[in-house]
């Protein structure tokens, strides 16, 4: 499967950037993704004052092509950009190797 891994820096954002980070994804971003044409799923991750990061799993290298370009055209200017207040500082390419499913099972959530 063709991963996307896509971070930002938390060093130089404002000290509630973790909390606005939060509702953005529980309000819209979320909701943008769930059922994507494409993807597998996404992942939304943080390190509060170190990074944010959007890890994707897209079903062929062309969604994924697909969906890097896109955004990479518009990085600086996507919704996660301007709540930092800096463009991503990582847009990577990688492949997933394998996923398990635990035993607790998988649970898609706006927010945990």
């Amino acid at each position: 499967m063709r991963g996307l891994t896509v971070r930002w820096s938390l060093e130089a954002a404002p000290p509630d950037v973790a909390e606005h980070l939060a509702e953005y994804v529980q309000e819209s971003s979320h909701a943008r993704f769930s059922g994507m044409p494409g993807l597998r799923f996404k992942t939304w991750r943080i390190k509060p004052g170190q990074w944010f990061e959007g890890c994707y799993v897209f079903a062929t290298g062309e969604d994924r092509s697909a969906f890097q370009r896109t955004f990479s055209q518009g990085a600086a200017e996507a919704p996660g950009s301007v709540i930092i207040g800096s463009a991503p500082i990582l847009i990577e390419e990688c492949e997933v190797v394998a996923i398990a499913e635990g035993r607790e099972g998988f649970q898609s959530a706006s927010r945990y």
